[in-house]
């Protein structure tokens, strides 16, 4: 079985840089650490002006973009 770690959403930092949206892997915990890993890596090389977080939802992670201002920032 996979696990996989989604963006949610692709704003236009992630589009600009041609980010993939989805990456996979073998084990959840393989998973679930990337996805901490991959958020707090956006978190500090974009815009600053929204954030990412890492959430579990069934066995896959999303990073999802924190509440505030990224609809002004970015565009999706």
């Amino acid at each position: 079985m996979q696990y996989h770690v989604v963006i949610e959403k692709l704003c236009a930092c992630a589009k600009k840089r041609n980010l993939e949206q989805i990456r996979s892997f073998n084990s959840k915990d393989e998973a679930e650490e990337h996805s901490y890993e991959w958020a707090d890596t956006l978190n500090n090389t974009f815009c600053g002006r929204h954030g990412f977080d890492s959430v579990e939802v069934d066995d896959n992670f999303v990073i999802s973009v924190e509440n505030g201002s990224f609809v002004e920032a970015c565009e999706i």
